[in-house]
């Protein structure tokens, strides 16, 4: 599946025991996103001195940029507990949230993925709680029921979403601070890769950890997952230590490129070069053809083409740009509008 490729920065099965053991446990430890933690660390000190909790939080951008750690060094920071963790999806009903709301602690931070993905009913069960800190909960149902008023105590709500388009203004409203996660750069990812290769035990010679920054797309998890998938390779084929030679044969196994393009990457834009001349294309018309899930191109690879500036969006749809076309090394095809002239802000 598309989702399960090395370059997803969503989540897959068997990362998390060595992911959660290279993620930072402190705001020392943090690298990159400087503005989002100075703003935070402010905010912090700032709650500290006063003694309340900090203000509810959301964080969004694409998945692999560090939200759930950041949720846990808050925590950490905060009240020295883990968070509470639970997702959009899991929370059906009222009373699924209720359980988690009465059982926080003074100070505890609850921490929501895919925050846009809750249902309605739940949604707006929530806001009292962040705002008042109390929910109105019916017991029982029917004649019978009855609404009781349950005061919660002081917590913070931090909520994470890929998509903060699709949350609500009455939702957004009510976290008093909000924060974009950018793509890392290379240096930042250098820097993380040296740290997680000194906890994995793993001897890499001068420029080999660039080399694998530089096609992680941005994203500390790619590229976590990239030294894992090179490690592999080094000590199967070679004596462990990672080489220019063995990076670059591990790499190109994995099919990614000097840019950190795959598979999956090179065919989006084939198939919007050589079918749809170029563009521009709708990005339906693109899935169909392409045999993927819409919501497959939008979260896992039209974010780092658009960075990249490989892809850009216009009015009538994905228009290629000359520089992809000369990276996988198909022609240009000339338009009379270019697409600095279509581009918007959708």
């Amino acid at each position: 599946m598309a989702r399960d490729r090395v370059l997803s920065g969503s989540e897959r099965l068997g990362d998390e025991p060595v992911d959660t053991a290279l993620r930072p446990k402190r705001f020392r430890d943090m690298v990159g996103q400087r503005s989002v933690l100075e703003k935070l660390e402010i905010a912090m000190a700032a709650a500290k001195k006063r003694g309340e909790p900090l203000e509810h939080v959301l964080l969004d951008g694409p998945p692999g940029l560090g939200k759930t750690t950041l949720a846990n060094v808050i925590a950490a920071e905060m009240s020295d507990r883990p968070p509470r963790i639970t997702s959009g999806p899991s929370l059906a009903k009222q009373a699924d949230l209720m359980a988690l709301l009465t059982n926080l602690e003074a100070g505890d931070v609850l921490f929501i993925d895919e925050i846009h993905r809750l249902p309605t009913v739940v949604e707006e069960f929530l806001y009292p709680a962040m705002e008042d800190f109390r929910v109105d909960y019916t017991i029982e149902g029917g004649l019978s029921g009855r609404v009781v008023n349950f005061a919660l105590r002081r917590f913070t709500l931090i909520g994470a979403t890929t998509r903060a388009g699709l949350l609500s203004g009455a939702m957004r409203d009510r976290f008093g601070h909000r924060y974009h996660l950018e793509f890392y750069s290379t240096d930042d990812l250098t820097t993380i890769l040296h740290r997680s290769a000194a906890m994995l035990a793993l001897e890499a010679e001068a420029h080999t950890l660039e080399a694998i920054a530089a096609r992680s797309r941005g994203t500390p998890r790619v590229a976590n997952r990239l030294l894992k998938r090179v490690r592999d390779y080094a000590q199967v084929r070679g004596d462990g230590v990672l080489t220019a030679s063995i990076v670059e044969e591990a790499l190109d196994i994995q099919q990614v490129d000097g840019l950190g393009l795959d598979e999956l990457d090179r065919q989006f834009l084939t198939t919007l070069i050589k079918v749809y001349r170029g563009g521009p294309a709708g990005i339906d018309a693109l899935a169909a053809t392409m045999g993927q899930e819409r919501d497959t191109l939008e979260d896992l690879v039209e974010p780092y083409l658009l960075q990249i500036g490989f892809v850009v969006r216009t009015r009538q749809g994905r228009q290629v740009t000359r520089e992809a076309c000369e990276h996988i090394g198909l022609a240009y095809i000339e338009r009379d509008d270019t697409p600095a002239q279509q581009a918007t802000l959708f």
